[in-house]
This record gives structure tokens, sequence and C-alpha cells, in this order.
């Protein structure tokens, strides 16, 4: 094959939720590419081996080699990752879900990559940030992406005030995330800081049977229990105006 004779990170869409079929949420264009690929790096073996047994692959699966990038991964071993492509292998590029260097490490490798001459691709596929947007009815002409906000409850609703004063005067939405054991804490921050006309938007679980999404007023949120967001993936945004 002649594309396979060029060399490529290839910055593969992985999905939400363990859901038996990719088909509905990925394009054709990744089962083409995998098809393809010499490697695939990955922010686990695991996860990498799950992912790559969703497809058919140029060597079976488990032969497949599979090298790893992830938060506890140091810049020195960036080149030692990239030397297979320098040789004009294909590899892919995968988080554990939604898409590779969004809210995800690898933007250190892409960067790289683009220096040493690496020709890189990108697919689309499913992304929390995007999706819970677009689903929330909030102004979506300008808004941030934060992250994590602090773990400490007084920090973190010092944050929560300081992003509520910039999305007013900017009238921008506000975007965050928690780890799944600790979204309840950051819920009732969120409850207890936030003025009661700003609008308050939770998303959990997208894109799979146990999707939920919940906009409206912190005003109405208060006036019933709200949904039981512990162990769950989770995102939250958020509109003062």
């Amino acid at each position: 094959m002649e594309n396979k004779k060029k060399a490529a990170l290839l910055l593969l869409p992985n999905l939400l939720g363990e859901m038996r079929h990719h088909q509905p949420f990925l394009p054709a264009s990744v089962d083409r590419a995998i098809l393809e690929m010499d490697g695939l790096i990955a922010e686990s073996a695991s996860a990498g081996r799950r992912y790559l047994s969703r497809f058919e692959t140029l060597k079976p699966t488990d032969e497949m080699p599979i090298a790893l990038y992830n938060e506890h991964s140091s810049d020195s071993d960036i080149d030692f990752l990239l030397e297979p492509l320098q040789k004009g292998e294909r590899w892919g590029f995968l988080s554990d879900a939604g898409l590779p260097c969004i809210a995800d490490p690898g933007s250190k490798l892409v960067r790289r990559a683009r220096l040493l001459g690496i020709n890189i691709q990108a697919f689309v596929g499913p992304s929390s940030i995007l999706l819970s947007l677009m689903q929330s009815g909030l102004p979506a002409q300008k808004f941030f992406f934060h992250g994590y906000l602090d773990r400490d409850s007084t920090k973190r609703s010092a944050e929560i005030r300081r992003l509520e004063i910039q999305s007013k005067a900017e009238e921008a939405t506000q975007i965050f995330i928690e780890a799944p054991y600790r979204n309840m804490h950051l819920m009732e921050s969120l409850l207890q800081t936030l003025s009661e006309e700003t609008t308050l938007c939770v998303a959990w679980e997208l894109t799979t049977p146990d999707q939920g999404i919940l906009s409206q007023t912190i005003k109405l949120w208060k006036k019933s229990p709200p949904p039981n967001l512990a162990k769950k993936n989770a995102i939250f945004l958020f509109h003062s105006s």
C-alpha cells in the first residue's frame, strides 16, 4: 500500500464509554487507518489492547507493539517513542477516552513530531467537552475549558467565584471536569457558591446508555436533590448573564 510507506503519527479518537460497537461513534477512516498501523502509543497497555481488539489490524492484536505515554512519562521518553516513525512506520496515538491531547497528555509528543517533520493525521470522534456544550443550551460563541478545579474546598470556591465573574464580564461559558469520586464535592461547591441566576449544566456518561444531562439555574437546582454523580464520568458547565 502506498500510504503504508509514509510515516505518520495518527491521532486516534476513542469512545467515551465501553460500548459494544464503535461504528456509531467513530468514522470508517479510523478502521482504515488502524489496518495500516505498525504500532500504538497509548496511556495504558490494557486500554490499548482493548481498543485494538475492535478493529482489523496489520498484525494479530496481541503482537501489535504498544508503547506507553501518559501523565507519568518524562520528556526524555518522547524521542524514543517517535524512533519507529522516523524509520518510516505508522503509529497511532490514543487516549483512554475521547480525543488525544484534549484534556489529556500528548501535546509535547505532537509538538516534537512536528519538529522532526513527521506527518500527523487527526481523526474526528466524540469529545465530552463539545458534546456537553452542544446540548447544554449555554452560549458557545466564547467558552473556556479549565480542566480540574482546585481540590481544596476553600480555594475551589474562590476559583468558582472568579470564573463566575469572568463569565458575566466576557459573556463566556465556563467548562471543567472532576475525578468521578470527587464529583459530589464539586457539585456541592457549585450550588453553595454560584448565584441563583447563573445557569449550571451537568452532563454525565455521555454517549452511553446511562447518559444524562441537566441544565438549569442554580435557583432551580436547589429545589431538588442533585443527580448521583458518584463514580460517573461527568462534566460541568455554567454561564452567568
